[in-house]
Parts: structure tokens; sequence; C-alpha cells
């Protein structure tokens, strides 16, 4: 049985993989004050951030969906990884020596890890094989389409061999076993190489991983007649998850909030050669909600002001495409557009055709979706006669009545009385009177307004509501704790003499029991109280007061004042329920216990006038 990782090497992994170095390869960060950062939460859909990452204490936390942890619990949930392969992925990336309990051994069995080595050593190979003595038919092919050695390079193509055995082959001498190279989808179960004789491109993700690979046919007996061929469905590949080059453009989609979908690899690097470096493609599947997804993340919380742009031809298939885009429009916060090339050409192509300022001409020229399709319905009937205008018009209304921005509607009515020649008040009429039916056929509810924005996440009920005045004394007290623990020490008391009576909520107590159960590692804080808790929602309370920004600096003065403050509460609960019992109690009969709580009153009044003063910051 394979060893626990080292101790000490687990602690060099979390010190190297900051936080928000590992988050920003998968989600736009923006800065939200107080040392935090903020984006759209890669874990559910969102349209306004909720995602929060503290790099000071290496923690990321949804508000609205509550999942959170470490960059290693990030590594897990983003990629699917268990504990151990995350932490060799990291180590990996940030060049940590891990060392095992039992002198190195590792867990028998296909791993991620495995599965994203075997690609990159693939891709190496590819890349080479390209420029040796075998791969001049994929030389060929790519000075064919305008593409020098330099942009070969940049963009990692590859090419595979005829043979279908070489790549196997090496990659056995690199240490991989036949069944990994299987499970990447790099051999076939008979033995030969799953790509022979093809140009090769490596698909990545927006870290740089190698995912897995689209091929282009070259020889006229290739035993697979499709034009294109990619990686099967693997652990790590999924074709509806990824997007070819997406590892290019991530930097310039998150900081010009704007993407451009083309459809194939060539296009792609069309667009980023003539310095379109927005764009990217899907691989072997149509354009989707994961896709459309992924992209909204990379905008972060511009998504509702930007731009998808989406290139198709001027023929019927272009228009075809155009069409099933904007069925799916209410996938997107951000506007969706469409860039026509009339004569048919796609990116590259035009590229080879016209040069670069061809590309960047097209890109410039988009006109909203909404606008080409209702020209596209328009242009189907014949507008010489009365009843073809009006049947246009009733075609083109569910269109209108679905724009997201409400603002443009006026607009758009009038541009379709203008290209069908009727009054804007017949087409208002047709356009009110689709609103009672389907906004558009094969789409749900009209996006509206309102929809831009996710409601706030009602806490479970059994955890406490972070709005609840009367408890933001023990919520704010045990934030300190958590993000500025050193703030505490210094005195002779731990944590200035709290205790779980001075909490009220279950919840609270409960945590800061385990505050307490952990000690005082401050190295290690406050992973170190994430990690005792076992109780999932309590685990995720940690982990949201770890990062919640608090109210306060995080100062020494304010920790005592926010102590004294939670120790006033307990106080005063004692004193009330003192003071119950005294006039329950009989002063002349009962002498001496009335006496005796009298006096312990008037301790308690003193000792709540100290503590307030201290509350108080005097």
């Amino acid at each position: 049985m394979a060893g626990l990782i080292n101790p000490d090497d687990l602690d060099e992994v979390r010190s190297r993989a900051r936080i928000d170095d590992v988050v920003s390869s998968y989600v736009t960060l923006k800065p939200a004050g107080s040392g935090t950062l903020k984006g759209l939460c890669p874990f559910h859909d969102e349209k306004t951030p909720s995602f929060q990452v503290t790099p000071a204490r290496g923690l990321y936390y949804c508000f609205g969906c509550g999942k959170g942890g470490d960059t290693v619990n990030f590594v897990q949930e983003i990629n699917n990884l268990s504990f151990r392969e995350a932490v060799e992925f990291l180590a990996d990336k940030y060049g940590v020596q891990l060392r095992y309990t039992d002198d190195g051994a590792r867990p028998t069995g296909v791993s991620r890890i495995r599965l994203l080595e075997a690609n990159s050593v693939a891709a190496d190979f590819f890349a080479d094989t390209l420029f040796g003595r075998d791969g001049q038919p994929g030389r060929d092919f790519l000075t064919g389409r305008g593409f020098d050695r330099a942009a070969a390079e940049h963009f990692g193509i590859g090419y595979a061999p005829r043979s279908g055995r070489e790549l196997s082959g090496y990659l056995r001498t690199k240490g991989f076993r036949d069944e990994e190279l299987i499970e990447a989808g790099l051999m076939r179960r008979g033995g030969l190489d799953y790509f022979q004789g093809r140009v090769i491109w490596p698909i990545r993700d927006a870290g740089k991983a190698v995912l897995g690979f689209g091929a282009r046919r070259l020889f006229d007996d290739d035993r697979l007649p499709a034009k294109y061929v990619n990686t099967p469905e693997t652990p790590i590949y999924k074709k509806s998850h990824v997007l070819y080059g997406l590892d290019l453009a991530r930097t310039t989609i998150g900081s010009t909030s704007q993407a451009v979908i083309v459809e194939g690899y060539t296009d792609v690097m069309a667009c980023h050669l003539a310095h379109v470096t927005a764009a990217v493609a899907s691989c072997g599947t149509a354009f989707g909600a994961d896709h459309a997804r992924v992209i909204q993340r990379l905008m972060g919380d511009h998504s509702t002001s930007g731009q998808v742009i989406f290139t198709f031809d001027g023929d019927q298939a272009g228009r075809n495409a155009a069409l099933k885009v904007f069925r799916e429009d209410a996938l997107f916060t951000a506007s969706t557009w469409a860039a026509i090339e009339p004569t048919g050409l796609d990116p590259c192509d035009l590229r080879m055709q016209r040069g670069d300022q061809a590309i960047r001409d097209l890109i410039d020229q988009r006109v909203p979706l909404y606008r080409f399709v209702m020209n596209d319905i328009v242009s189907r009937y014949d507008l010489d006669h009365a009843d073809a205008r009006i049947a246009a018009v009733r075609e083109a209304a569910p269109l209108v009545t679905s724009i997201r921005d409400r603002s443009q509607v006026d607009g758009y009515i009038k541009e379709l009385s203008f290209l069908v020649g009727l009054d804007p008040s017949t087409v208002r009429r047709e356009v009110n009177a689709a609103k009672k039916r389907s906004p558009r056929p094969g789409a749900g509810p009209a996006s509206t307004p309102s929809a831009s924005a996710d409601p706030p996440a009602a806490p479970p009920a059994h955890l406490p509501d972070p709005n609840d005045r009367a408890l933001l004394a023990e919520r704010d007290t045990l934030k300190l704790i958590l993000q500025a623990a050193a703030l505490f020490d210094g005195d002779d008391q731990a944590w200035q003499g709290l205790s779980e009576q001075d909490f009220t909520h279950p919840a609270y107590r409960a945590l800061f029991r385990t505050i307490l159960a952990t000690g005082d590692d401050h190295a290690h804080w406050p992973g170190a109280v994430i990690d005792a808790v076992t109780h999932p929602e309590l685990k995720a309370l940690a982990l949201q007061l770890s990062v919640e920004p608090p109210r306060t600096e995080l100062t020494a003065r304010h920790a005592r004042e926010y102590a004294a403050k939670l120790k006033t509460g307990a106080v005063d609960r004692d004193l009330a329920e003192l003071k119950s019992r005294m006039q329950r109690t009989n002063p002349v009969t009962d002498a001496d216990t009335y006496d005796a709580m009298f006096a312990r009153m008037i301790e308690l009044e003193t000792a709540r006038k100290e503590l307030i003063r201290l509350a108080t910051g005097e």
C-alpha cells in the first residue's frame, strides 16, 4: 500500500502554490478590497460574482454555493482529483519533490496526474516529430495554410508518424504503461497509436495543461475517413467542456470581456496571428452551455457588459449555424454578435487571401446576433405582397420579445418595420401579441434585467444568519480569530479569556470549541482549524468566516474590543438570570441566599463596567 505524503512536503506545496495564482488559471479575479479578490464561481452558474479568494490566508469561498477550501481543495474540485492527486499535480507544477512514508511508493491504477503527464510528453513528441525527418507532410500542410515554423511552435503543433507504433513505444521508454496510454486516448486497445499520419493540435485548459489532441487527415489512404479526429472522451478530456486556444486567449478575454468563437484550429491560429487574441474554438462538437459558462467565468464580473462574437460564413450553412447559436442565446449574460464573411471564407482562408487586416476588419464589422437573425428571417419573404410582410413580422416578433436589453426593443421594432415596409405601430402590435406566446422557437422564457443578479443564498436553518444583528459580535469575533489569530497573543488567558459560554449560537459555539481543541499553532492557521472540523456545514462556516471581509481593521485593539463585547453579552445574560432568581427569592425568610446573590450581582455589574470600557476602546 502506498504511503502518505511527507507533511513537510505538503506544507511546501501549499506555500509555493499561491491560491490566487492557481485560481486565476480558471477564473478572472478582480480586487474586492480588504486584500480579497472576487470572480464568478467555477462550481455553479451565477451572473454576479460571489466567489472570493483571500491570498493572505490561502483560501477561497463561494458565498453562493458554499464551496471553499485551500489551494489543494480547489484543484481537487475543479479537476475532479483525489487529495493525493491534487497535491501531486501542484507539486509537479511548482517544483516540489514529494517524499512518501514508504520510500516513494505510489498508488497503482491510472490517475488523472498520470494522464496529464502522458499527454504532456506526447505533445512534446508530436512537436519534435513535426520538424524531424518524418514530419515533412505536416510541415507542407502548415506551409500551405500560411503558417511558418514560428507559428507552429507558438501553438505547439505536431505530427503523428504514420507507422502507428512510434508514440506508444516512446512513451513506454518514459515509464508509461499501456493501460495509462489507452486511458489517455493515446493508444488503441489493439496496440496502435490513436493518431497516425496526421497534423496534431494540443488542446489545453486555461492552466496550460494538455487535456487531449485534435488531428487533421493528410493522406487519402488514411483508414479513418473523418477529416478531423479528436481525443476520445477520457477522465480529463470532455469535448463539451474544452475550447481550443483557451490557454492563449484567457488573458485577453478576461481583460477585454470579449471572446471570438471560430470553427476550427487553423481559424484560431489565423486570428491570433492577426492579433485577434480572444479567439477560441470548440473541439469536435457544437458550442454549447458548458462552453458558455467557461467564457463567462473568464469575463468575470464584466460578463454582463461583455461581447461574444461568432464568426459565420455567408452561405446557408453559416446562416444555419447562426440560427442554432441564437436559439441558445439565453446561455449568455454577455451580448452576442455575428461576424459574417459574405464570400464564405473562414478566417484562415481570409488571412491567406487578404491578410491579417481582413480578419480584424471582419471582427470590427460585427453586427448584433439579433439583427443578423432578423434580417435572415425577413430575407426569406417576398415583401412585394402585403400578406408576406405580415407573415415576416409575425415570425420575427418572438425574436424582438426575447431581446434581453429591454432598452433596445423600440429600436428593433423600428428596424423591423423599416425592413418590411410597415408602420411601427403595426409591428408593435404583433410584438405585443407574441409576448403571450413562447419568446422564440426552441427557447425558454426570455431573460429580463431582473434576472441579471443572483438572489442571495439563504443560510441553512441550522447555521446562523450572517445578517442577524444579535449575533454580529459572535461572528465578528470568530472572524478575527480565524483571520488574525496572532492578534489575541500577549494575554495570560488564551483567546482573551473567551469561553464556549460566550457564544449563544450552537454553530458558533461548536466552531470555537474546535478552535480551543486545535491549540495555537498559528503557522498553519486557519487551515488547522478547518481541517479539524468534521461536520460539512460547520466546515463551510469556518471557510466562510476565514475569507469574509471583517467589518473592522485587523488590530490587537479590535481583538480586545470584540472579546470584551462578547464577554459583555455573557455577563448580561448572567445578570438577567441572577436578577430573575432574586425576584423569586424572599430577602427576609431567605436572607443568606439573597445576600449572596446580591453580592454576586455587584461583582457582575463591576465586571460589566470594565468590559464595556474595554469594548468601547477606552
